[in-house]
Formats: C-alpha cells, structure tokens, sequence
C-alpha cells in the first residue's frame, strides 16, 4: 500500500482577519522568532543572566536582521526587481516571500552587537546562546516557502515530490501540470530539527563558548546549504559558475572554521560569565 505519492501544495497562503490580510509566510518566520528568542533566553539564563535579555537584545537584533535578509535577496535576484517596466515598489513587499538569511545573519549580527553592548553581555556569549534557536527559526520559518509554492528544486518521481500549480508564475514553462519537484524547503527544515539536537548535544558534551557554537552553526548550516541550494530551480545571480547563495554558504564553512581556530586560540579556557566586565562591576554595586 503506497501512502505517498506526492505533497501537495496549500491552496492558499493567505486567510483574512476583517479587512487584514495574514500571510501564512509571516506567521511562519514569526513563529520561528518567538521560539528563538525563547530558547536563547533559556540558555543565557542557565549561564547566569537576567531573565528578559535575550528579548532585549533580539529588538535589535530582529529588525536589523529583517532588512539585511530583505536587501541581500533583492542584491542577488536584481533579475526579479529591476528590468524595464518594473514595479519597483516590489522590493518593499517582503510579506510576499523573498528574504535571504545570509543577508539576515549579517544584518543580525549587527542588531546582536548593538543590542549585546546595551545589555552589558558579551557578544559572542550572545551569539552561542542563540545560534541553536537560529536553526530552529529556520527550521519553521521555511515552511514560508511552502504556502508561498515557492524555492522549490528540480524535478523528480520520488514520492515525496512536492505538487505546484502550474498557473504558479514559479513553475517552469514547458513542464507537464502534474510534474513534481523537489520540496527543498522540507529538506532544509528538516536539516535544521536535526541540527538543533547535535549543537545542544555538543554544548552539553564540550561546553561550546566564545563563539564556537556559532561558529558550528555556520558550518553545519552551510554544509546543508550547499546540497539544498545546488537542487533548487529558483532564479539566482551566478558568479563564476556557481549561484551567489551557494557561495554564501562556501563562505559561511569558512567563516564558522575561523571563528572556532580563532577563539580557540584567544579564550582557551573556560567562560567565566555571559556579562561584560563593567556590566558585573555595575552588577555588584
């Protein structure tokens, strides 16, 4: 007995509240942003924070982060936003799909050291209390992708090919209406669950500080990355062959190795505290 054929696609990605529009894509990512913040202030709390801090900093860290996603796709699919007869007033219409978390983790860090200074705690002790919750917010926020038919790869008679419309601007020309493809946001979904219990289960085992479990969500991630990335059909800006995110995921391996060599060589011992030496000093006053 087959239970699986295909996946169907939602028939709809939006549903009204009175004369609001909610989009199933924004629920997503706001979904993933609450669990996030909730999960880093867990762990920053079990390592001596203040209960709150992790909200704190994430109000600077989500808005930052939010239009450093959105600039970065637009950069990397100018094709989509800027040709002759374009609405240009699509590149502010974010609700509609379209955020690159590449751009986002940039755009973030910057929120992060900002908001990480104003709470008197050590960025990188930030960054490794969150970098799980990142790939949890991940993990639901590309289900966005799902309701929006959207970043989707090639196609395929496996029987867990995912179902497009063909009427769906997405679907490529020349395909039979009932070609299936590969549903690249369930594999990067559910690489990134997987994730979430190895760097839990790799702090718990080594004690990751100094910003070497998020450099080992860089390189996790990007390893995923780099296989989702080379499967999917959408649009993207090539350089030297390869699309521009599957060399953001090269760099990001890169980057993530170099965090760890390099903190490992500064702090090669223990972390004696999430907060900053002058936020103790005010701390104990």
């Amino acid at each position: 007995m087959q239970f699986l054929a295909s996946i169907p696609s939602p028939p709809i990605s939006f549903f009204m509240v009175g004369p609001f529009k909610i989009h199933f894509y924004a629920l997503c990512i706001l979904t993933g942003m609450i669990l996030a913040i909730w999960l880093a202030d867990r762990r920053l709390v079990s390592r001596g924070a203040t209960s709150g801090l992790a909200l704190d900093i994430a109000l600077w860290t989500i808005p930052i982060a939010v239009v450093g996603a959105r600039i970065f796709h637009v950069l990397t699919h100018s094709g989509d936003y800027f040709y002759p007869g374009a609405d240009l007033t699509a590149v502010l219409r974010i609700w509609e799909g379209g955020i690159a978390i590449y751009g986002g983790l940039i755009g973030g860090a910057i929120g992060a050291w900002i908001g990480s200074n104003r709470a008197g705690i050590k960025f990188w002790s930030f960054a490794d209390a969150v970098a799980p919750g990142i790939l949890l917010a991940q993990a639901i926020g590309r289900w966005g992708n799902y309701f929006n038919q959207e970043l989707f790869g090639f196609e395929t008679t496996l029987p867990w090919g995912l179902e497009i419309d063909p009427d769906n601007p997405a679907f490529p020309p020349g395909l039979p209406a009932d070609t299936l493809f590969h549903p690249t946001f369930l594999y990067e979904s559910i690489w990134s669950l997987i994730g979430v219990a190895i760097l839990l289960s790799l702090d718990k085992r080594l004690n990751l500080r100094w910003g070497t479990m998020f450099g080992a969500y860089l390189i996790y991630y990007s390893l995923g990355r780099l296989i989702t990335e080379n499967l999917r059909i959408d649009p993207s800006d090539i350089i030297l062959g390869l699309r521009t995110n599957v060399w953001s995921a090269i760099l990001g391996v890169l980057v993530g190795a170099l965090i760890i060599y390099w903190q490992k060589r500064q702090h090669p011992g223990p972390e004696a505290s999430v907060y900053k030496a002058n936020a103790l000093d005010s701390r104990s006053e």
